[in-house]
């Protein structure tokens, strides 16, 4: 929501022992989004057919239907029987000041969810397991781990509640890590592991670095550094991260290379960092080729347009 007006000029300093504001607002948007469900779209328009865990509210109906339209299978998704699906609920004033609520709702139940089960009804290969209830976080990678499937450890904005015991935990054997710049030296504050510790630990490190694109680091210590797909506009950055680790993954779960890996992840992480909303970009094959070729050369359109 859009509130046309400054938040500060509401709040008396020394009335905060009992506000009490209600913000007349101009604009609403609803938007779908989740990790979970931003990482499932994106592999969906890739051709892939992802299977979504999560835990949601009997109001996920309707998003259940435009996922399952995007090529992603929701049979693995727990339906609460008492809460709502998680959301986050935030007004911002004409300053980008923000006053926001995070209600985690059903998230809470994805703790239940077995893992074991959920391969043993589909063809699973790779587990990833990104910001969710931390429980069930844990309880995932464990479980992963006892059946000996694969997995991505991807704890993005969920690190900062983490401890150090459960951050190590999640990290060590993953198949692949995934963290930003800033997540990743706090995921060594948190550890208290050096970065070839946590590179002994995890097969492939991928890193992204913003607009200087990302760096992988493969299982015998080859780096690989790829830049970004050239931005039209920045309209809003919200799930870019999402939108690069569905392309990578999909990239380099089909056998090509981690640089085209990286390359794939780049184009779908620039695609929604050029639209508002987590889902609301579409892929256009010629255009995606057109702009990889740009990007990263004629050899690079051709590997990858297989998978476009």
């Amino acid at each position: 929501m859009r509130f046309p007006g400054r938040f500060a000029d509401a709040l008396l300093a020394d009335q905060l022992d009992h506000v009490s504001l209600s913000f007349l607002v101009d604009d609403l948007q609803i938007r779908r989004g989740g990790v979970a469900g931003n990482i499932a779209y994106a592999m969906g328009l890739l051709k892939q057919r992802p299977v979504l865990v999560g835990a949601v509210g009997a109001d996920f109906a309707e998003y259940r239907q435009w996922l399952e339209n995007s090529g992603v299978d929701c049979s693995a998704v727990h339906v609460s029987a008492t809460s709502h699906t998680a959301r986050f609920v935030c007004t911002t004033d004409e300053t980008m000041a923000q006053i926001a609520s995070f209600y985690p709702g059903a998230m809470s139940e994805a703790r239940d969810i077995d893992i074991a089960a959920i391969a043993a009804a589909h063809d699973v290969d790779l587990v990833l397991v990104g910001a969710n209830d931390p429980d069930a976080m844990v309880a995932h990678t464990r479980q992963a781990k006892a059946q000996g499937i694969a997995y991505a450890a991807d704890p993005s904005q969920q690190l900062a509640r983490l401890d150090g015991e459960q951050a190590t935990e999640l990290v060590d054997g993953a198949t692949y890590l995934f963290t930003n710049k800033y997540e990743w030296a706090l995921l060594q504050q948190k550890t208290g592991l050096s970065e070839a510790d946590i590179t002994a630990k995890v097969g492939i490190r991928v890193t992204t670095l913003g607009s200087e694109g990302v760096l992988v680091v493969d299982t015998d210590g080859t780096e690989v550094r790829v830049g970004v797909v050239p931005e039209v506009a920045k309209v809003d950055p919200t799930g870019v991260g999402d939108g690069f680790r569905a392309g990578f993954l999909t990239a380099h779960r089909a056998g090509l290379s981690l640089e085209r890996a990286a390359q794939l992840g780049s184009l779908i992480a620039v695609l929604i960092l050029e639209t508002t909303g987590t889902q609301e970009w579409t892929l256009n094959t010629e255009d995606a080729l057109e702009r990889i070729t740009k990007a990263y050369g004629s050899d690079a359109a051709d590997d990858l347009a297989v998978l476009l």
